[in-house]
């Protein structure tokens, strides 16, 4: 066989090979399920009135009972049968007890379907007909600190005995050039269980401080032990340790956070660590608190909420039927 013959048969064989990967891939293709994507929210013409609505129940006719429901965003997917493939026609049900019922008739698409829905009702009352006025609303919620107490200083003097002017002769300690003999001394202290010393500082206070110098100083670092090491290398000398105890805590501090409001519907947002929230707003003129606890049930709104990328939570609230905004 000539090398031309060889090379006519790796093309034939890498022909056929990326044609049947062709083949596979579509077959795999046509056998994967469509999956529908879109997001629901109230019909509007002011678009930052069209506020997501979760809860709302999904199904097609051609899914035998089988549905799904929108979360807080809006948010829905709905898995098709495998044989219905795109530019099959669909009817798509949406339903909420708050909104007018909705059957969409479209085709199986590649495409993000934005449904809007229309409240029960119609549109809310105007500042001119009766209702309930609500005003002045407000979120209130806490967070956890941690805060330190100073419960006193912790002070402690001692001694680094040693005699000047005698040679080191390679004996250790030395002093750091190496001609006079040395003494290293250390102090420790101890801020107590649960507590950590702040501010820490050492020095010298007696004796021939020139001649001295700390050796290993672990007080910045803080925390329940202090260590603190020194070398002399002439008389004997008195250092003075001293540092500030404190003890940490954690306290509850209060936040507030106002929501933003549009039409009939308002949302605020919250960090993760957000506990204790509770609602603040006027009705017909009286201040009332409103805990919001897991069930975020209101007498005066509707409220859903749902996590942040940044794991933080959005809620979204509306007007119940009888309420206004002022």
């Amino acid at each position: 066989m000539t090398r031309t013959h060889r090379i006519e048969l790796w093309v034939a064989l890498l022909a056929a090979v990326t044609v049947a990967a062709v083949l596979t891939l579509l077959r795999w293709q046509k056998q994967k399920a469509v999956t529908l994507r879109g997001a629901i929210v109230v019909s509007d013409t002011d678009t930052r009135k069209q506020l997501p609505i979760g809860g709302v129940s999904i199904s097609a006719d051609e899914m035998q009972g089988i549905g799904s429901k929108s979360d807080s965003s809006g948010f829905f997917s709905l898995t098709l049968p495998k044989p219905i493939r795109r530019g099959h026609p669909i009817v798509m049900h949406f339903r909420h007890p708050q909104y007018k019922a909705l059957d969409l008739n479209d085709y199986v698409g590649n495409q993000l379907y934005i449904v809007r829905l229309v409240p029960i009702g119609g549109k809310p009352p105007t500042s001119d007909q009766p209702g309930v006025k609500v005003a002045n609303v407000r979120v209130r919620y806490t967070v956890k600190a941690q805060t330190e107490l100073n419960v006193g200083s912790a002070v402690r003097t001692f001694e680094v005995q040693n005699l000047g002017n005698v040679p080191c002769k390679n004996q250790h300690p030395c002093s750091p050039d190496g001609r006079w003999k040395a003494a290293l001394g250390s102090a420790t202290l101890d801020a107590g269980v649960g507590n950590a010393f702040r501010s820490a500082r050492a020095s010298c206070i007696a004796g021939p401080c020139p001649f001295t110098r700390i050796e290993s100083d672990q007080m910045s670092q803080g925390g329940q032990i202090l260590t603190l090491t020194v070398r002399d290398w002439s008389d004997t000398a008195t250092f003075l340790l001293e540092a500030e105890v404190f003890r940490p805590m954690v306290s509850q501090m209060e936040h507030w956070s106002y929501p933003a409001i549009f039409g009939e519907g308002f949302s605020f947002t919250l960090p993760p660590t957000a506990e204790s929230v509770s609602m603040e707003a006027d009705l017909d003129g009286q201040t009332i608190i409103f805990p919001l606890g897991p069930a975020l049930l209101l007498s005066w709104a509707s409220c859903d909420t749902g996590a942040n990328p940044d794991q933080g939570r959005i809620y979204r609230c509306t007007l119940k039927s009888g309420y206004r905004f002022q």
